[in-house]
């Protein structure tokens, strides 16, 4: 396998730079002096950005793209092996690899890596973590699947030896990683278009754990079903968490403000005793306060931070992009948007809902790929039946083709066989005409997916 030395700076090509991630790692190389060129399908923030920063960015993959003088060239799951950049790559012999390579190969130059796993939550975590670990004075590298307020993006670059990443169980992409300290958020059915079944994501999860070296520290879920599965014999340290005091880390005392915002207090423990403080959140939902303690139980357990430090980065902390996050009022209908596209976001999302101020709670669903639709389709409905009122967009295909016979008016049938009205769109500007007829003053509305349901949001609030 092709090894970068990082004082050799060499030139790479990016296939996809301007994807969330992709775009964050070629900043931490042209950072560290590489030349880095790339392309993507159309011109973005991200892609801008690292224009500014000295990248060549060339819009439309195209094989005359690879020139003679680049060095490596690194792509994403979402590249099919006929892409022409790919194609053009090997057939130069330019040496290629994964864009999970290339963060592993990274992660082995500090020497505090922590890599953020989990079916959900990993973006929320890993920017609470480094919302804290900025409080802390540590000076993070920071790589975020999303965009973080008070870095203005989704890459910050420190100069210490904390490395900060999400680790995506996708294709198995974190199973490349070299991590020091290991976070599993939880352990859901998704991706079924690459894993087989549950047990599959469970056995990859495993693996991910075992990567741990013995001076390593894993802190996982304890309220994952079996995870003693997944942690047994580990050579490594291990810390649980959950809302039980039969874990190392432990919530109690939960309330929840107006807002939805939950307060608690947090007990850790350590050496024989136990700390206990109160911790307030600015973002909302019980599943925040799971995801607050696995970043609290890294920081203060492992990385030595004190309370104070830790309560004032969680209280400021006012979520990423996408994520329960207020886009603004409509004729006094209060508009949110949120990112959930699997069964257990969409419980998560909707039941916060229901502690946030409102008379009717609307939902905007777009679901996210075929495969996933079809095998989730019970847990879909169920989960969408939280909402007083469903409206359906038409499945967004992402890196997918229609072959299964699957559309959002098979899963508009299920709901509505539990009772629930749902409306079917094929357009946005129908959902948009909908829901200006229908939607009452105080009424919430959340655009919900992972695809592009959040522009019917702003179009209506005239973004």
């Amino acid at each position: 396998m092709y090894q970068i030395d990082f004082n050799k700076p060499i030139a790479i090509h990016f296939i996809g730079i301007g994807g969330i991630s992709m775009s964050g790692l070629a900043e931490i190389l042209l950072d560290r002096g590489f030349r880095i060129s790339g392309s993507d399908a159309k011109e973005s923030d991200l892609t801008k950005h690292l224009i500014q920063k000295g990248a060549v960015v060339k819009y439309g993959q195209r094989a005359s793209n690879i020139t003679d003088d680049i060095q490596l060239v690194v792509y994403t799951a979402a590249i099919h092996p006929d892409n022409p950049e790919l194609m053009e790559a090997e057939k130069k012999n330019i040496p290629c690899m994964t864009r999970a390579v290339l963060l592993g190969e990274i992660m082995q130059n500090y020497q505090t890596p922590i890599a953020i796993s989990g079916t959900h939550g990993k973006t929320t975590t890993t920017s609470m973590l480094s919302e804290i670990l900025l409080a802390m004075d540590t000076d993070p590298t920071l790589s975020i699947g999303g965009i973080l307020k008070d870095i203005g993006g989704n890459i910050r670059i420190g100069s210490s030896e904390l490395f900060v990443a999400e680790a995506c169980e996708y294709t198995n992409s974190f199973l490349s990683f070299f991590p020091k300290i290991s976070a599993i958020l939880n352990i859901d059915a998704d991706h079924l278009d690459f894993f087989k079944d549950l047990q599959d994501i469970r056995n990859s999860f495993r693996k991910f754990a075992c990567l741990l070296p013995t001076d390593g520290t894993l802190v996982i879920n304890g309220e994952i079903e079996n995870v003693s599965e997944i942690t047994h014999d580990l050579p490594c340290r291990v810390i649980t968490y959950g809302f039980s005091e039969d874990f190392d880390v432990y919530a109690t005392d939960i309330t929840f403000d107006a807002m939805a915002r939950g307060s608690y207090r947090i007990h850790l423990k350590k050496d024989g005793g136990e700390t206990v403080f109160p911790v307030s959140l600015g973002v909302t939902g019980r599943h925040n306060i799971s995801n607050s303690m696995a970043a609290v139980a890294i920081a203060y357990l492992l990385l030595g931070g004190e309370p104070e430090a830790i309560c004032e980065a969680l209280k400021s902390f006012s979520g990423t992009d996408r994520r329960f996050q207020y886009k603004g009022k409509l004729l006094e209908t209060t508009i949110i948007d949120d990112y959930a596209h699997h069964p257990t976001e969409i419980t998560a999302t909707l039941k916060t809902a229901q502690n946030y101020p409102h008379k009717k709670l609307w939902c905007v669903f777009q679901p996210h790929t075929y495969t996933r639709t079809k095998a989730l389709l019970p847990e879909f409905a169920k989960a969408l039946s939280l909402a007083d009122h469903v409206v359906l967009a038409d499945i967004y295909a992402a890196r997918e083709t229609d072959t299964l016979g699957i559309s959002s008016r098979t899963l508009q049938a299920e709901i509505e066989k539990l009772g629930t009205p749902c409306e079917y769109f094929p357009s946005f500007d129908q959902i948009e005409n909908f829901l200006l007829e229908n939607c009452e003053p105080n009424d919430l509305l959340i655009t919900m997916g992972a695809g592009d349901v959040y522009k019917i949001g702003e179009n209506l609030l005239g973004k």
